[in-house]
């Protein structure tokens, strides 16, 4: 069965355009022109992931988005022509999965997509189990907060763990250095940012079988950090 995706936009030439590009790529697609409309749709025909306009002509974004987590976990990525990290943070605090800023190329969009709808798939369906997140051969047990790479397990500090943890319910996403730095010391922590530089070194210590050669935590130029599974893990 084809995934079904809605497109929350008032923009009629992106929406058929975009609309035309998804459904040659075999997608199902529904439109929806403002935030009303877009969370009546996901609570009586479930889409498989939303690509989510943060400029809309009723509700912001942003606040589509916050209220779409009330009742649908599925992906969302948000698209947003504002290029300051700021607006990228205040949409993964909403509760988005990942953002496009436009103009965005159709092969860059294609691949958030599909990297989307697979973490989504794997939530449900894949090696994650319940409590646990797993990337490649690590392991990170939420309820008991322990950590394993390749059954060996791994002493990690609270914040540590809380790092990590972050990272790896987003994998395979970069996330910006302010979301990471306010989600783990609070945004009203005024103290020196190069801290989470520091956390990083030592999760890639006690993490990387290489940590002068990470394979798990990946360095995103002028962004932030990603964590994902290397290709033969």
């Amino acid at each position: 069965m084809d995934r079904r995706l809605l497109i929350v936009d008032d923009d009629p030439l992106l929406t058929d355009s975009l609309g035309f590009l998804l459904q040659q790529e075999g997608y199902d697609v529904a439109v929806a022109g403002t935030g009303s409309d877009a969370l009546d749709i996901v609570r009586t025909s479930p889409p498989d992931l939303v690509l989510l306009d943060v400029g809309l002509p009723d509700l912001n974004g942003v606040e589509v988005c916050r209220r779409l987590r009330g009742f649908w976990n599925g992906p969302v990525i948000v698209l947003t022509a504002r290029r300051q990290e700021a607006d990228k943070v205040i949409g993964l605090d909403a509760g988005a999965d990942d953002y496009v800023i436009k103009p965005f190329s159709s092969s860059e969009l294609l691949a958030r997509i599909r990297a989307g709808l697979r973490r989504a798939q794997q939530s449900v369906g894949g090696p994650t189990i319940a409590g646990e997140l797993v990337v490649g051969e690590l392991r990170i047990n939420r309820d008991a907060r322990t950590v394993t790479m390749a059954g060996q397990q791994i002493h990690l500090s609270a914040r540590e763990l809380d790092l990590l943890l972050l990272l790896a319910e987003r994998a395979g996403m970069a996330l910006p250095r302010r979301y990471l730095f306010d989600t783990i010391w609070g945004p009203r922590f005024y103290g020196d940012e190069r801290a989470l530089d520091v956390y990083i070194r030592s999760l890639r210590k006690k993490i990387e079988p290489d940590p002068d050669r990470p394979a798990y935590i990946h360095t995103v130029r002028g962004v932030g950090y990603r964590l994902e599974a290397p290709p033969d893990a």
